[in-house]
């Protein structure tokens, strides 16, 4: 897993933020999944198969994050299951690997399911005994988030069809379709949907591609004046820069950070120019007193003839 994957899932387990990506993703914003309701679950999956020898084969799929979340809905509360897939980069083949996840929880439920009735001596009747589920048994929704920290357009497939070949609409009347609940911060128009500091780090990610825009919404959205730590330290990880984290405290002015980063970058290149203008100025002097002609020196030092020529003088 890469840094940003490994950052990512870090950062987004946090019950507080898991659920306002849920509901901002899901719900439009609608706070329909409360941080007290979500519950761990184990992300790794596993199908147990026959091979071609009639020897079983275990088939093992890890996601990033699993919780168990109730939905609460027009005076009802439902249970599912909500899993997070964070990618740094554009995944050609993310519906089949959604729909992998997705088809080992509903089947780890199906194999729970005829576990318990076979542990209660439950046998029912032959058609439930056969397949374990019984008629009246339910599974829990599985519903997937992939999330897409790059800034970069996706120009992946968002459902299985997408990876079809092109067939006048008629394989997809005979083919089920699964589509992917897919978050791309650029494609994001209202960032109000999000009601904790995840919403500002998608926005830094759309506006890293240009640093004048980034810039502004850092200096204007009040927001960046008291970012809590972490998310800063996942927007220097998402979008690769080195904002400087507020070790006194739990927040960091990131308006304030980001000049005196800029101020230091500032001292730190005239510093550099000063010092190469030095070492310049001491080899043109030295290649002079060799008694090396005009051109040899400026082909020496890599520079214009004029220059050397200023130099001297």
């Amino acid at each position: 897993m890469g840094t940003k994957d490994t950052k990512a899932k870090e950062y987004l387990s946090n019950n507080e933020r898991f659920a306002d990506l849920c509901n901002a993703v899901l719900f439009d914003g609608a706070q329909t999944i409360k941080p007290e309701d979500l519950q761990e679950r184990n992300p790794a999956e596993i199908l147990s198969v026959l091979g071609a020898d009639e020897k079983e084969i275990l088939l093992q799929k890890a996601r990033d994050l699993l919780k168990q979340a109730v939905v609460k809905s027009y005076g009802s509360a439902y249970i599912m299951l909500v899993g997070v897939e964070a990618q740094a980069d554009v995944h050609y083949a993310m519906p089949v690997k959604v729909m992998t996840y997705d088809a080992l929880s509903y089947s780890a439920q199906v194999k729970n399911a005829a576990r318990a009735h076979r542990d209660a001596g439950e046998h029912g009747t032959s058609a439930e005994f056969l397949s374990g589920f019984h008629k009246d048994d339910n599974l829990t929704p599985v519903i997937t988030i992939t999330v897409y920290l790059g800034a970069e357009p996706w120009d992946g497939p968002r459902k299985l069809s997408d990876m079809f070949r092109e067939t006048d609409g008629w394989m997809e009347e005979l083919v089920s379709d699964y589509k992917i609940h897919l978050l791309v911060p650029r494609e994001i128009e209202d960032f109000s949907k999000f009601q904790t500091s995840l919403g500002a780090v998608f926005e830094v990610i759309k506006a890293s591609e240009d640093k004048e825009a980034m810039k502004k919404l850092i200096a204007t959205n009040p927001k960046y004046k008291t970012m809590d730590n972490e998310s800063v330290s996942a927007i220097n990880t998402f979008i690769g820069v080195n904002i400087p984290i507020n070790e006194e405290g739990d927040e960091t002015d990131m308006c304030k950070a980001w000049e005196d980063q800029k101020e230091e970058g500032r001292e730190e290149g005239i510093k550099t120019g000063i010092e190469t203008g030095i070492e310049l100025t001491k080899l043109v002097i030295r290649l002079d007193a060799q008694g090396h002609s005009l051109s040899e020196i400026a082909r020496k030092a890599n520079i214009p003839e004029e220059k050397v020529q200023y130099i001297l003088e």
